[in-house]
């Protein structure tokens, strides 16, 4: 996929379900996403609250396994579609 069918991709499911992660984890989350998923399927938006990133999923299950890496620095939060 280009950069913009990614982007275009991303626009239909965001925001899906977000993974709260505290910012000291962000270099581990990052790669965690980019090691076990695909690109148009997670976004990050850093620094969305004090001393967290927020990673968006397209399914709820990354969302928990990410969760799961880092349970007591970490918190989900699901959306309605």
């Amino acid at each position: 996929m280009t950069p913009q069918e990614i982007f275009e991709y991303k626009m239909r499911w965001q925001p899906g379900t977000a993974c709260h992660l505290h910012s000291d984890l962000f270099f581990e989350g990052r790669d965690w996403c980019k090691e076990n998923l695909p690109k148009k399927g997670w976004h990050l938006q850093t620094h969305t609250d004090i001393y967290w990133h927020t990673f968006y999923f397209e399914h709820a299950v990354h969302a928990e396994q990410l969760a799961a890496v880092y349970p007591e620095y970490s918190r989900v939060e699901y959306f309605d579609s």
